[in-house]
C-alpha cells in the first residue's frame, strides 16, 4: 500500500465546540439576525449627532490647542488629589487583598474561610468603580475621601482573585517538599508559596496602580474628587482647551506609569 493511499488528500480542522454543521448555521444565523435586530432597535437621532459634530470639532481643536495656565492652579490641585488616592488606594488595597487572596485559594485555606473570602472578592468584582463611588459620596459626601474608599475597595476584588488563582496553579512540589520537613502553615506560605507568587504579585500591583490613576479621573465626575472633577468642570463650562490639557496630563502619567512598570516587571522576573 502506497504513502498516497494512506494519507488523506484534505486535511479539515475539526470543530471545537459544536460537531453537528446544522447546529454551528443555526446557531451564527440566529447570533447575525439577533445583532441586526438589536442594531435596528438603537434610536438614533441624526439631527442631535449632526448638532454635536460641531461640539466635537470644538472640543478636538481645544484638544490640539491646550491651555494649561487658565485653570493651573485647579489643575494641579486635581493632579495632587488623584495621585494621593491612586497610592494611597492601591497600598491599602494591596495590603488587605493579600490576605484575601491566601484565604481564597482553595489549597491553603480551609473550606469556611475559603467561601468568605471568595464572597467578598465577588462582592467587590460585581460592583463597578462608578456605581461604588456614588454610594460612598452619598455616604461621606463630596471629596478625595470617597474616591479613596472607592479604588480601595476596586483593588480588594482584582488583587486578591487573580492572587488566589496564582497561589491554586503553583507547583505543588514545591509544598509537598516544605510541608515534608514538618512546616507550619506561616513557614509553608513563606517558603513555598511566597517565592512562586511575589513576581507576579508585583506586577499586578503595578498594573493596579495605572488602573487606579485612570479611575480616579472617571470616579471624579461623580464627585469623588481628583482630577475627574476639574475635568468635569472644564467640560461643562465649555473650556475645551482646558479639558484637553487635562486629557493630556493623564496620558502623559499613565504612559510613565506604562513604561516605569513594565521596567519594573522585568527586573523583579
Amino acid at each position: 500500500m502506497t504513502d498516497a493511499a494512506v494519507k488523506p488528500r484534505r486535511w479539515k480542522r475539526p470543530p471545537v465546540l459544536i460537531r453537528d454543521a446544522r447546529w454551528r448555521l443555526g446557531i451564527y444565523s440566529g447570533a447575525v439576525i439577533y445583532l441586526i435586530l438589536a442594531i435596528r432597535s438603537v434610536e438614533v437621532n441624526w439631527v442631535r449627532v449632526y448638532d454635536g459634530l460641531e461640539r466635537g470639532w470644538r472640543f478636538v481643536q481645544g484638544f490640539l490647542v491646550p491651555d494649561f495656565t487658565s485653570r493651573w492652579s485647579d489643575i494641579s490641585q486635581g493632579l495632587v488629589e488623584s495621585l494621593t488616592m491612586t497610592v494611597t488606594a492601591t497600598v491599602v488595597g494591596i495590603l488587605i487583598s493579600v490576605p484575601i487572596g491566601v484565604g481564597a485559594a482553595r489549597n491553603l485555606a480551609p473550606r469556611p474561610v475559603y467561601y468568605v473570602c471568595r464572597s467578598i472578592i465577588a462582592l467587590s468584582r460585581a460592583l463597578q468603580e462608578i456605581i461604588i463611588a456614588i454610594l460612598f459620596v452619598a455616604m461621606f459626601g463630596f471629596g478625595p475621601f470617597a474616591g479613596f474608599l472607592t479604588l480601595s475597595f476596586a483593588t480588594i476584588g482584582f488583587l486578591a482573585k487573580l492572587l488566589a488563582e496564582d497561589i491554586e496553579d503553583i507547583d505543588e512540589s514545591q509544598a509537598e517538599a516544605v510541608r515534608s520537613t514538618g512546616a507550619s502553615w506561616l513557614q509553608l506560605v513563606n517558603y513555598a508559596i511566597q517565592p512562586q507568587v511575589m513576581p507576579r504579585l508585583i506586577g499586578l500591583s503595578l498594573y493596579r496602580l495605572d488602573i487606579n490613576f485612570r479611575e480616579s479621573a472617571v470616579i471624579g465626575i461623580v464627585g469623588a474628587g481628583g482630577i475627574g472633577a476639574t475635568l468635569n468642570t472644564a467640560i461643562d463650562r465649555y473650556e475645551y482647551d482646558s479639558a484637553g490639557a487635562i486629557l493630556l496630563m493623564i496620558i502623559a502619567i499613565v504612559m510613565v506609569a506604562e513604561y516605569s512598570s513594565g521596567f519594573v516587571r522585568k527586573w523583579v522576573q
